[in-house]
């Protein structure tokens, strides 16, 4: 084996060994899209878990599905004002508190139905207290069902978008139309 080779790999391994204690592995990871609101990975999994509650999967696809977490992300980060931002941040990060004080789990540990007593509960909250968790899931629910109808499934499989209205046809019976399919 060649000298200078053992000792290069040796400068490596000790150099690398200094840089390990240094690394702090134990932050999360800040999502550099969404720069105004700094959200985590963990939180964006939370929001699509709040996301799929309000419009579940069926006989088409749910909000998780079509990954309106994003959509809602994003529409937040670029079209809101700083203090709609700030709210919408505050709300987020107390939501799992305020779902832990009213159930005594985490809301991914919930069933769907006590997910969905939650989500109604924090919209109909009337304490100043929680003003910003009804503004997150206010928010978050207008969202999610913009992004959800906007979205490219919906628009193409489930009620197909035509973007113009349709040629013109003078006498037909109402009997002959075929009804659009709203629901899938």
């Amino acid at each position: 084996m060649n000298r200078r080779d053992v000792l290069r790999n040796l400068a490596l391994i000790t150099g690398g060994l200094v840089m390990v204690p240094s690394c702090d592995f134990s932050q999360e990871d800040i999502l550099s899209a969404y720069d105004k609101l700094k959200v985590s990975t963990d939180m964006k999994q939370l929001l699509g878990k709040i996301a799929d509650t309000i419009i579940p999967p069926g006989k088409i696809k749910g909000a998780l599905d079509l990954e309106i977490q994003d959509f809602i992300l994003v529409m937040v980060n670029d079209c809101l004002d700083e203090d709609a931002q700030q709210s919408f941040t505050k709300g987020f990060k107390s939501f799992e508190n305020y779902t832990i004080n009213k159930t005594g789990n985490k809301f991914g540990q919930l069933e769907t139905s006590q997910k969905e007593e939650v989500v109604l509960a924090g919209l109909q909250e009337e304490d100043e207290d929680y003003k910003d968790l009804q503004g997150f899931l206010g928010t978050t629910k207008r969202f999610t069902i913009q992004g959800f109808l906007l979205s490219e499934y919906m628009q193409t499989e489930v009620k197909p978008y035509s973007l113009i209205p349709g040629d013109y046809q003078g006498e037909v019976l109402i009997s002959s139309l075929k009804s659009e399919k709203i629901n899938g």
